[in-house]
Order: structure tokens, then C-alpha cells, then sequence
């Protein structure tokens, strides 16, 4: 049902437990999905488990819910992977996505997303970031948690007026990563923007994010910017650390307009955009000719 908006909205406090871990809703499944009588879901499937569909253990497939055709809309829900990773330290893989996204012009509004490691995967397509596999997504009012690299991803998107909460690790740590895009290039990455990112962890622990060269494929350029948002203390002042052999000062990381604790003042670690680079780093930038509205 290809551009029909596909939305899933809340019609009971019923909640869905999807004890293997995947559930997909792509193209063609526009009516199971708006049925659905659900106000969440919960999973506790991570990387290391064996997924559902026998594709191997990847942790992309850990996902509680996968939205991956266009035109989808989902708001008002919480999708929670509830993975114990303290109980299952003998797994290799400790990736545990709670909602994964492949499609273009997904439209996610009001929603709390939680997890420890790879919350949020904002992805494209294909890996390829041809017109044909771009893939935007637009995050709004939402509510996301994590400790590693919990938003990542290959899609351009956008987290507007949101709360990224920082989450201790397994063991107690207080020390993590927000984002992990994976960019193609020639696109817009990852903008967090008049959002706030905080949490009930010690000071100067988290990294604003890294990038993440899947596969080592040099191709790609990364890129997160972080704008007009609202900084806790757990930020460190160097926000931005190196991935996989790949340094961050090749890529696309950047902040403009920060406040609170966390914020600093521009240096060869902190990169700031001038006047001119952030107004071309915007939403309307980002998404182009899309303006998502609730259907």
C-alpha cells in the first residue's frame, strides 16, 4: 500500500510481548498495523540470541518493532527491548534494538523508546544512499533511552523537541555513546535539535556520538549535528570519539546554540558551525520537500 500513511495510534493499554523479537510491519501491511490493539511493545531479544527468522545473529534483527515501508506514521506508543544484559553476559552480542526503521518519510511522534544498546535504528533502504534508497525520518515529542550508540543509523533524521535519557550501563558504568550514524555521502545525517540530553549518571561520561563505518566501508560520512539542545553534565567536552579505526574528525560532527552543563565553547574537540553553516543545518533542510503531518 504503497503511499497510504501507515499509522499506529493507541486504541487500548494492551501490551505486546514478542518473545522471539521481530515484528515487522512493511509494505502491504498498512491495515495489520493500524489495527493493532496495542499501547506497547516489550521484547527482551538481543544480538547474540538467534533471531526469528533465522537470518543469524545480527542485532539489527533484535528489533521489538521494524517499520520499514514508506509513508509511516506511529505515535503515542512505547516499544521497549527489555534485554537483561547483566543476566546474559555469556553472549557474545549485547545489541538489542527496541524500534527499527527502514522506510522513507517515517513519522515517529510522541513515543518512549527504551532500551540499553542500540535503542533506536534509524536506517536506510540499502546501503547504497542512492535517490531510490534515501530514507528520512522525523522524530518528535518522543522519549528515547540508552547507553551505546542508542540512535543509529543510515537514514537522515531528525529528533525535534525530544529527550534523549542517558542509562547507567549493565554494570553501573556511567559512560556511553548517544549517536552512531552510519551516513552515506551526499546526505544529511542525524539532527538533534531544541531537544534535551540527560540522565542519573555521573558527569562527564558520554560521548555525543561516533562513526560508524559499517563493515569498514570508508564510502560513508557519517554525520551528527547537534543544535539549540539543552546539554546535562553527564556530556563530555570532547563529545566526539573515534569508531572501528575510523576518526571523527573525517567525518561530519558539529554543534551550534547548545546550553546547560554539558555545553562548551568551540575547540579543535568541540566543533561548532558558524552563523551561516547552521542555517543550512535545519529541518526543513533535512527532510526537503517533506512536511510530515499527522494522518
Amino acid at each position: 500500500m504503497a503511499g497510504v500513511p501507515l499509522a499506529v495510534t493507541v486504541v487500548a493499554a494492551t501490551a505486546l510481548a514478542y518473545g522471539t523479537g521481530f515484528g515487522a510491519f512493511g509494505e502491504g501491511t498498512a491495515d495489520r498495523a493500524a489495527a493493532a490493539p496495542a499501547a506497547s511493545w516489550a521484547d527482551d531479544t538481543a544480538d547474540g540470541f538467534a533471531s526469528m527468522d533465522a537470518r543469524g545473529q545480527n542485532g539489527t534483527y533484535s528489533a521489538t518493532v521494524a517499520l520499514l515501508a514508506d509513508d509511516t506514521q506511529m505515535r503515542h506508543l512505547t516499544v521497549a527491548n527489555d534485554f537483561d544484559e547483566k543476566a546474559h553476559q555469556d553472549l557474545e552480542g549485547q545489541q538489542a534494538v527496541a524500534l527499527r526503521t527502514g522506510g522513507d518519510r517515517v513519522f515517529l511522534d510522541g513515543l518512549v523508546v527504551t532500551g540499553d544498546q542500540d535503542t533506536l535504528m534509524l536506517d536506510a533502504a540499502s546501503a547504497s544512499g542512492s535517490a531510490k534508497a534515501r530514507s528520512r525520518v522525523y522524530v518528535r515529542n518522543s522519549h528515547v533511552t540508552g547507553n551505546v550508540d542508542f540512535v543509529f543509523g543510515r537514514a537522515t533524521a531528525v529528533l525535534d523537541r525530544s529527550v534523549l535519557t542517558l542509562k547507567k550501563r549493565w554494570d553501573g558504568g556511567s559512560t556511553g555513546y548517544v549517536t552512531a550514524p552510519g551516513t552515506p555521502a551526499g546526505r544529511p545525517g542525524f539532527l538533534i535539535t531544541r531537544s534535551r540530553i540527560a540522565g542519573d549518571v555521573a558527569d562527564g561520561g558520554f560521548h555525543l556520538g561516533r562513526p560508524w563505518h559499517a563493515g569498514g566501508d570508508a564510502s560513508l560520512d557519517p554525520q551528527t549535528t547537534v543544535r539549540d539542545t539543552a546539554l546535562g553534565g553527564a556530556v563530555k567536552s570532547a563529545p566526539w570519539t573515534d569508531m572501528g579505526g575510523f576518526s571523527w574528525k573525517d567525518d561530519r560532527f558539529a554543534e551550534y546554540g547548545n546550553t546547560g552543563e554539558g555545553a562548551g565553547p568551540a575547540s579543535e574537540d568541540r566543533p561548532h558551525l558558524t552563523d551561516e553553516q547552521a542555517a543550512a543545518q535545519d529541518t526543513a533542510h533535512w527532510l526537503g520537500d517533506w512536511t510530515p503531518k499527522a494522518e
